[in-house]
């Protein structure tokens, strides 16, 4: 390792010597005196901000304004002035002329972090300054130059944003002229133990308690875990128990009290050998029971049609009548129809109520047009549906050793249409 390294390493507190770390801090220092854009890539929390810092200190610009702007916590509607400044009266609130951080910035550098969440209007802006260096306040038709070095930082699939029209793709190559790549911390096993025993120190000496030290155990199972918070994660995870934890040292099993180790077990589908209530051994199988439902509901709805028609609204009501109308719109924890009239329910509490339904009738109405409905059992496209109904309410009654009553309750249905089913299909014993 170089001295120059080293010393980066020293002066920004950088623990680790991963070889793809090592080469994102090589290549900080190699672009660092020049002016090109820089983009740098890494997941939330594996220390990103440190790479701009090395290079506005490295660079000619060391000695001018440094800037770190968070797109992703600034307000839509307001970053642009944040930017690029807004003139007096330029909108609601806009009370005197404000700079913007390109203005503050001139001569300098400026982070911009979380790029990748930028508003489209705003990426315009901004590929204009890296262009050509101008921008214009909002509310101003004045054009101004800045001389400033772009640094930009995001933890996102870049790629995929441009693909979903979420950032513009001649802005991000103009931001990518250089990218460094920041490993995540799974990926730096080696330097895992490292860090923590730099957190344990610092916080040791903040919180002037003794230091936490690590069992050999403990030292495999964090180097062994996935860390999806990555540095940031890990540091969290010291300071809480540093001030927590009475014993100073650390065991695997105390560490899988704060960080449980992730286990992905096989999902089993469709296992025949433990049957549940309801299940029919294949989604084929309930999409047919869910259909055989949905047709004798029609067809008992042609049924109670046709006979209405035929008795042309009168309100003599036949006791088949009654049987449908309680059966389609009845649920059977409410009272039976027994006069000659239609149930609904009002809105108000969707409490059951009967009301006469009213028809509007001239002697010249006439129903001789209408024919009567029939089911239809015995159709091409119906038969593969009957013969799957059969197959359901036998295996249903082998599974309940001929108990209809449980067999009825597992289809679904109640034990007369499960009677009827049995004689309609010559089931019985």
């Amino acid at each position: 390792m170089s001295n120059e390294l080293q010393n980066i390493k020293n002066r920004f507190g950088i623990i680790g010597n991963f070889p793809a770390l090592n080469r994102a801090l090589e290549k900080s220092i190699q672009v660092a005196p020049t002016d090109i854009s820089v983009l740098v890539i890494g997941e939330s929390g594996v220390g990103k901000e440190f790479i701009p810092k090395i290079i506005h200190s490295e660079s000619k610009r060391k000695h001018q304004p440094y800037i770190v702007v968070n797109c992703g916590a600034i307000p839509e509607g307001t970053i642009d002035s944040e930017l690029f400044g807004h003139e007096k009266g330029a909108f609601t609130g806009a009370t005197a002329t404000r700079k913007g951080y390109f203005e503050v910035a001139d001569g300098g550098t400026i982070f911009l972090d979380e790029v990748g969440e930028l508003p489209l209007q705003t990426q315009v802006r901004l590929l204009r300054v890296l262009e050509s260096g101008e921008f214009m306040k909002v509310g101003s038709s004045q054009v101004q130059k800045t001389n400033v070095r772009i640094v930009a930082a995001t933890n996102v699939n870049m790629m995929k944003a441009i693909h979903d029209g979420r950032f513009r793709e001649d802005l991000f190559y103009r931001l990518n002229t250089v990218q460094i790549d920041m490993p995540p911390l799974r990926e730096r096993k080696g330097d895992i133990h490292l860090l923590f025993r730099k957190f344990a120190i610092d916080f040791a000496e903040k919180y002037r308690m003794p230091e936490l030290e690590l069992e050999p155990n403990a030292v495999h199972y964090i180097d062994n875990y996935s860390f999806p918070g990555n540095i940031r994660q890990l540091r969290n995870l010291v300071e809480q128990m540093t001030v927590v934890e009475r014993n100073r040292n650390i065991t695997a099993e105390k560490l899988a009290e704060y960080i449980p180790m992730e286990t992905h077990l096989p999902m089993v589908v469709n296992n025949q050998s433990t049957p549940k209530q309801n299940d029919f051994g294949s989604e084929r199988e309930i999409m047919y029971k869910i259909l055989f439902d949905m047709r004798n509901d029609i067809n008992d709805l042609k049924s109670l049609t046709s006979e209405l028609i035929k008795n042309r609204g009168t309100g003599d009501l036949s006791n088949h009548e009654k049987n449908l109308i309680n059966r389609i719109y009845t649920p059977e924890s409410q009272p039976q129809i027994n006069s000659g009239s239609l149930l609904y329910f009002e809105n108000n509490n969707d409490a059951p109520t009967v009301q006469t339904p009213t028809i509007i009738s001239s002697p010249e109405d006439s129903y001789e047009d209408f024919e009567d409905i029939e089911v239809e059992e015995n159709r091409p496209e119906s038969l593969s549906l009957q013969n799957n109904e059969k197959d359901l309410i036998i295996k249903a009654l082998e599974k309940h050793k001929g108990r209809r009553n449980r067999a009825a309750d597992e289809l679904g249905i109640s034990q007369r249409t499960l009677y009827r089913k049995i004689k309609q299909y010559n089931l019985e014993d």
